[in-house]
């Protein structure tokens, strides 16, 4: 989101979709970004994890008004899990807890399980996330040893779940959702559904609305001096510039 920084280009206003790398934060990208328009207003329409890459949609100028509106759009993910352990931050971040499993579950099983995700339901959030807890974020509280009470379950919504490609233990699903969901408690509330262990290995977010990552530039093809032409508005067609590598992201 916006900053609020001086805007030392009220030139540049509209949107750039860039394919966010792995183990790079967002606030990183914003940054880059920030330099590129030679001290442009940039804010994000959505974070992503360092762990996670794919569509950072970023408003520059004016459009940093829409926001709020572009964080309220459908969000389209590719998540690989891990159903043979947990961790405590429900990714690699930690390290994986094994969970033995003596029959793993079926193809048809995994997909009956998705199914009771779908739709409004309540979530909660990993112990290692942004979530204020007592004005502090939990991720700080949990690092600290100081964390007596996990993040409270929030309402979500989950428009739909399909399997992608299932080999026991590895899993990978397509997710379309609405804003605040958090995949890796997906992964972890799947497993536990399942009686299996449950971890995100990956995350590759591939649409934010209309913006998908086939259209997004890469920090390679993104030029060092951005200008108004490599800007869309929220109206203008998707561009074609920059292919995008696979959808399923590496780990």
């Amino acid at each position: 989101m916006s900053r609020g920084r001086k805007n030392h280009r009220p030139d540049l206003n509209g949107v750039l979709v860039v394919d966010k790398p792995y183990a790079m934060t967002s606030a990183k990208i914003v940054g880059i970004v920030r330099k590129r328009t030679a001290g442009a207003k940039v804010g994000h329409a959505g974070t992503l994890d360092p762990l996670a890459t794919g569509v950072l949609v970023l408003c520059l100028g004016k459009a940093t008004k829409q926001i709020e509106s572009l964080m309220g759009t459908e969000k389209r993910y590719l998540a690989d899990l891990d159903l043979s352990a947990f961790s405590p931050s429900d990714d690699l971040e930690t390290e994986p807890d094994p969970v033995p499993v003596d029959r793993p579950p079926t193809i048809d099983q995994v997909r009956d399980a998705c199914s009771r995700f779908v739709g409004e339901i309540e979530q909660r959030p990993p112990t290692y996330s942004a979530v204020q807890i007592k004005g502090e974020r939990a991720y700080d509280l949990v690092r600290a040893g100081r964390l007596l009470e996990r993040p409270a379950a929030k309402r979500i919504r989950i428009d739909a779940i399909e399997v992608f490609a299932y080999e026991w233990p590895r899993l990978t699903l397509d997710i379309r959702s609405g804003r605040g969901v958090y995949i890796r408690s997906l992964a972890r509330d799947l497993g536990e559904a399942l009686g299996t262990g449950g971890m995100l290995t990956a995350l590759r977010r591939t649409a934010v609305g209309r913006f998908k990552v086939e259209d997004a530039w890469t920090l390679e093809t993104l030029p060092e001096q951005v200008g108004a032409e490599h800007l869309l508005t929220l109206t203008t067609p998707a561009p074609t510039h920059a292919p995008a590598d696979s959808p399923c992201a590496e780990a």
